[in-house]
């Protein structure tokens, strides 16, 4: 069964995220990765994947290693965290961008310590603030690509192993792609 985890964009919601985001041109609306002047390679367009439900913590809040079992995630996988933001507070608000939950700095060098591709959340960014570019940054410069605004997250099965493609657009000297996920799970996961 095929599953796509990418945010569809409305004219409304996309007039909304670039009146409270800066960033939310082109390169930065909607899904997207975080790219920050590296290269995307092909061969991640084809992942295993794996999706820790953490919905249980506060809106802003913070995921760490002791919510979810780093034991599953292996090298080169897919990571994704289900929080259920994006369907509590709806893409494109200044809430949204600004006080959605985010992943500790232990988690963030625990996934890098383990050679993950990817990263995707379902919120704007893995940290708020002033160190949301220097942590998708440290993030790239590791080999890591970090995926903000999935969608249908819930419909992931959890802590099991699934397959994950990506395909960003071909833009070159972006900070940001827009790309397609879709998550390819077994029917007897759901």
């Amino acid at each position: 069964m095929l599953i796509d985890v990418t945010l569809k964009i409305t004219p409304k919601m996309a007039t909304d995220a670039q009146g409270n985001e800066k960033k939310a041109l082109v390169g930065h609306l909607g899904t997207h990765f975080d790219v920050m002047d590296k290269e995307f390679p092909l061969d991640y367009t084809r992942r295993r994947g794996i999706c820790f439900d953490v919905s249980h913590i506060p809106a802003d809040g913070e995921i760490d290693q002791e919510v979810v079992d780093l034991s599953l995630v292996k090298k080169e996988m897919f990571v994704c965290f289900y929080s259920g933001y994006m369907r509590k507070e709806g893409y494109g608000s200044r809430t949204y961008f600004t006080e959605h939950p985010q992943l500790s700095m232990d988690l963030i060098e625990q996934l890098l310590a383990k050679g993950v591709s990817m990263i995707g959340i379902d919120f704007a960014g893995v940290r708020r603030g002033k160190e949301h570019t220097p942590t998708d940054q440290k993030c790239a410069e590791n080999g890591t690509f970090v995926i903000e605004n999935m969608d249908h997250l819930e419909d992931l099965p959890k802590g099991t192993e699934f397959l994950i493609h990506t395909y960003p657009m071909n833009y070159e000297g972006m900070t940001g792609l827009p790309c397609r996920i879709v998550a390819e799970v077994q029917d007897a996961y759901l």
